[in-house]
């Protein structure tokens, strides 16, 4: 008896055994006898996969799925092993958003698969697609709860956090499960996919001649979805008729790839537009229709928007109240019919991809052109100039020591002479303030936490975006939101990827000078080191380390950062009593009423 892929397996004699060319063979007969070729579940795992045309898997490797990560790199996918799940995690959710195909995750049980759940939720809520596909154990042990070596019901957790979630169970039936959960992840709107495979199945013996005549390639999974005439008719009577309209693009606008036509539509109809925050850059940020400095007063006067991949959640405010004209009508772009009326009454839906309603507009627009009224354009333009007087006076500033725009001014001067860069952004303040301070021009270049609001999700997204798009990355964190996933600045360097990391450091969340109420010594609950050096980590592991207390010393990090041929990290000191709570969403946190 030996041990084939950690099971027990009794060889006859009299046969020989080839395993993906393993070379398990055992024969002590002269007799001839035809060889068994024979495979293995992980290996079926792998060819699947590769088939199937991924070329990257994130993760962290342990039992039972280490010998998995192995296999991938002996058939040429490339495996990126992070020190934490979460983070692997968000990778694979952001290449997803930037590939259209499905980013992937691959964990050990339990512990691992808990981990890498939050980012597969995340990526369902966002609509970014991705599967994790987390190794699991003994079913009969779990199903009588009887206490197996990390044991959880994976596949009924998973459920209620994404889109699907599979058990793969027989060898033969991997190729079926994987085409399933690639189909899942971006076919309708995008999104999270789990699929378990237990330590049976990638342990499992098979012949691959039975595999041979189950393997196939998924043709088509997130096939053309076309509205229907009528709607397009609609939404078209609708924006004509508009005395001011109003375009709002999402990142499901960014994720479609199709901005040439979105800009065309938005150009030949001369309606404004602005973009929510990762959307930004499908035109210029500079293009003369952009009323994002004039947001507010865009909506509140204006009585159609159009939403292109655009929803209506709590970052537009639920499409109601204060912010809002009452009497606004809406178009809505959106591959979900049940995202339609999910706050406020749509007028004018277009069930469809964008990228086919996009098409459909632009033919409409041909038989039936139309052009906004200048006049509108005109008052937007008259109301952003106070606000971009304002911007302009906060980033003249040079306080001591720094404060966000200061420092973002520096930072902005070498963004604008390298537009090809992607930008990573989380935070609070560093979060709101870079949204406003940094241009984008180029699409899928800004990549932030999305509608969740979540935080650690940098270290993830700047991997994940170096590896898929092989650009330079610049991450802009505040220190808070770095210590979520800062060990893997150790990835970074392990992988000598093209990443510069910029840390706003404030020594707090929100900010670093909170008072203890109780008086005691124990720092406040807000407060962080403000004489941390974040530099020395980076130090560490092989980058190089940065620490800047004035814009010019920014400025010329950053500028070095971005010709270095290691990573580098710039610990950015800011005046710790800077910054508001929760940024620019502090009326969501609840405060105390009542004083003692």
């Amino acid at each position: 008896m030996i041990y084939l892929c950690g099971i027990p397996f009794e060889f006859r004699r009299d046969t020989t055994y080839n395993i993906k060319d393993h070379k398990y063979i055992m024969s002590d007969t002269t007799t001839p006898v035809p060889a068994q070729n024979l495979t293995d579940g992980m290996h079926v795992v792998v060819d699947t996969l590769k088939r199937n045309g991924v070329k990257v898997v994130y993760g962290v490797v342990g039992i039972p799925v280490t010998d998995l990560a192995r296999h991938l790199q002996e058939c040429g996918i490339r495996y990126v092993g992070f020190r934490h799940e979460q983070s692997a995690g968000n990778a694979a959710a952001i290449t997803g958003y930037l590939t259209q195909k499905p980013g992937i995750l691959l964990t050990v049980s339990a512990p691992g698969f808990l981990n890498g759940l939050t980012a597969l939720a995340n990526a369902t809520i966002n609509g970014y697609p991705m599967i994790q596909i987390s190794g699991s154990s003994n079913r009969a042990i779990i199903d009588l709860q009887q206490g197996d070596y990390e044991g959880l019901d994976q596949m009924n957790v998973a459920k209620p956090f994404c889109k699907a979630s599979y058990r793969i169970n027989r060898p033969e039936d991997i190729p079926v499960g994987i085409a399933r959960a690639i189909r899942a992840a971006v076919s309708g709107r995008p999104g999270g996919v789990y699929l378990d495979l237990t330590t049976a199945l990638l342990e499992s013996v098979i012949d691959q001649d039975v595999i041979d005549k189950c393997m196939f390639v998924t043709e088509d999974p997130a096939p053309a979805y076309m509205p229907s005439a009528q709607s397009v008719e609609k939404a078209m009577g609708l924006l004509a008729q508009a005395k001011h309209p109003l375009i709002i693009l999402g990142k499901g606008a960014s994720y479609s790839q199709t901005e040439t036509d979105i800009r065309a539509f938005i150009e030949k109809t001369g309606i404004p537009y602005f973009p929510m925050s990762m959307a930004k850059g499908l035109l210029p940020d500079d293009h003369p229709q952009c009323a994002i400095a004039a947001r507010s007063f865009a909506l509140e006067n204006s009585d159609v928007v159009m939403l292109i991949g655009a929803r209506l959640n709590w970052l537009l405010s639920h499409g109601k109240g204060k912010h809002w004209n009452p009497n606004v009508k809406f178009v809505q772009i959106d591959i979900d019919p049940e995202e339609i009326d999910s706050n406020q009454h749509i007028q004018a839906p277009i069930v469809g991809d964008i990228a086919s309603s996009m098409k459909c507009l632009l033919s409409a627009l041909e038989k039936q052109p139309f052009h906004a009224d200048t006049d509108w354009m005109d008052q937007i333009k008259k109301a952003e100039a106070p606000n971009v007087a304002k911007m302009a006076a906060k980033l003249s500033l040079n306080p001591t020591p720094m404060n966000f725009y200061s420092a973002l001014n520096a930072v902005k001067k070498v963004m604008d002479k390298n537009q090809d860069v992607i930008l990573v952004n989380e935070g609070a303040n560093t979060l709101d303030d870079t949204r406003d301070v940094i241009s984008m021009q180029n699409p899928r270049h800004r990549l932030d936490c999305g509608t969740w609001g979540v935080m650690g999700i940098g270290m993830g997204f700047a991997i994940g975006a170096a590896i898929t798009t092989g650009k330079r990355v610049v991450c802009i964190e505040g220190d808070s939101a770095f210590g979520f996933s800062g060990m893997e600045i150790e990835t970074i360097c392990r992988f000598k990827l093209p990443v510069t990391i910029v840390i706003f450091n404030n020594g707090g969340i929100y900010k670093g000078d909170c008072k203890n109420l109780g008086g005691g010594s124990d720092p406040s609950p807000t407060t962080l080191m403000a004489n941390a050096q974040y530099d020395k980590m980076i130090e560490a592991f092989g980058g190089i380390p940065y620490n800047a207390t004035t814009p010019d010393e920014l400025q010329s990090a950053l500028e070095a950062g971005l010709t270095a041929d290691r990573p580098t990290l710039i610990n950015c000191v800011i005046d710790p009593s800077v910054g508001t709570e929760s940024g620019h969403i502090g009326n969501l946190n609840p405060k105390v009423i009542l004083q003692k």
